[in-house]
């Protein structure tokens, strides 16, 4: 989620720099980021109603971004989800050639986020990936809560996967992947196509959401003073889904009973991230159950560095380990 935006009004700081010191591990590159953020004094998303925080984000969501590719094919699309409700899509696609196809789910703990906010990385990801991506605009919290993100994530694929020989594009070749909440999204639909016997190559997990509760060793480090706060995770999850249902493993995939025989995995993780622990949790979780995973921990970033690779050389590095995963993945 990407937190160093340009709200309407102000208030105090969204960081503080005065817990920097607390964490020697970042970067200088990724210091001076949040040290940016800091003087920038924006109202921190939480304290903002969801269409502000929306709107926040939004106007935010480019300006550590690398150069955004340009792409020989660029279609918006309409995909339908249930009984007369469509929701939009973006296809991305470097060439006309019969591509294989990464369905992808932005961040914004089910609240914020869009197909604009995460225009460039999926360019990057068709681009560097050799294959078409299509960003899925699922509906948002408050207004649309647990499970219907999980819905129409899932109805998406589905849709990807009957339609994609149409759009000129390889349905044999089909993965999924996200980012924060998309992560989330993203390891369900694996789930979920194993069950219905739909054959993915891979899940791309940026840094996802995996747990019920956030109370592992790396959420009681960086709960504080970095991009993502205990009080962002409250504020998002508290818009998306009750108490009750947190056990649920279509929101929490480490309560999954069973998770043989689901698509190999890469993992992107932020070391400084209070999500950190329960990607690594997660990705022992499919090993014990003889998934194959690939995981990269970048060293002294934060939730939210792969959409600022204008600063940080890790995001840049985490866009080719991404893209490579892809291409093995075409391959195999």
């Amino acid at each position: 989620m990407e937190l160093h935006c340009k709200p309407a009004r102000r208030a105090g700081a969204a960081l503080n720099v005065t817990f920097l010191p607390q964490f020697p591990e970042l970067t200088p590159a990724m210091r001076s980021v949040l040290e940016r953020m800091a003087r920038a004094g924006h109202v921190p998303l939480y304290r903002l109603a969801p269409e502000e925080a929306r709107a926040a984000y939004e106007a935010g969501a480019g300006v550590l971004e690398v150069p955004r590719p340009q792409l020989a094919r660029v279609e918006d699309l309409q995909l339908p989800v249930a009984a007369g409700i469509t929701i939009p899509a973006r296809l991305y696609a470097p060439s006309a050639d019969r591509l294989p196809v990464l369905v992808y789910f932005h961040g914004g703990g089910f609240t914020i986020g869009s197909i604009a906010s995460h225009d460039t990385l999926c360019r990057v990801l068709a681009r560097d990936g050799g294959c078409a991506v299509i960003s899925v605009g699922y509906r948002l919290a408050p207004e649309h809560r647990f499970p219907i993100a999980v819905d129409d994530a899932w109805a998406a694929t589905q849709w990807v996967a009957r339609e994609a020989a149409g759009l000129g594009l390889d349905a044999g070749r089909l993965a999924v992947g996200g980012d924060s909440a998309g992560g989330t999204l993203a390891t369900v639909c694996a789930t979920l196509a194993r069950d219905a016997g739909l054959a993915l190559r891979l899940q791309l997990l940026f840094y996802p959401g995996t747990a019920a509760r956030q109370d592992s060793p790396s959420q009681r480090r960086y709960h504080e003073g970095l991009v993502l706060e205990q009080a962002h995770i409250d504020y998002f999850f508290g818009q998306y889904i009750a108490d009750a249902e947190r056990e649920d493993w279509r929101f929490a995939p480490l309560e999954t009973p069973d998770v043989e025989g689901v698509a190999p995995a890469w993992f992107g993780l932020a070391e400084c991230d209070p999500l950190c622990d329960e990607g690594l949790q997660y990705a022992d979780k499919l090993r014990a159950a003889g998934v194959a995973v690939d995981l990269e921990i970048y060293r002294g970033v934060t939730h939210e560095f792969i959409k600022m690779g204008r600063a940080l050389p890790e995001a840049r590095q985490a866009h080719a380990d991404a893209a490579a995963a892809l291409q093995r993945a075409w391959q195999a």
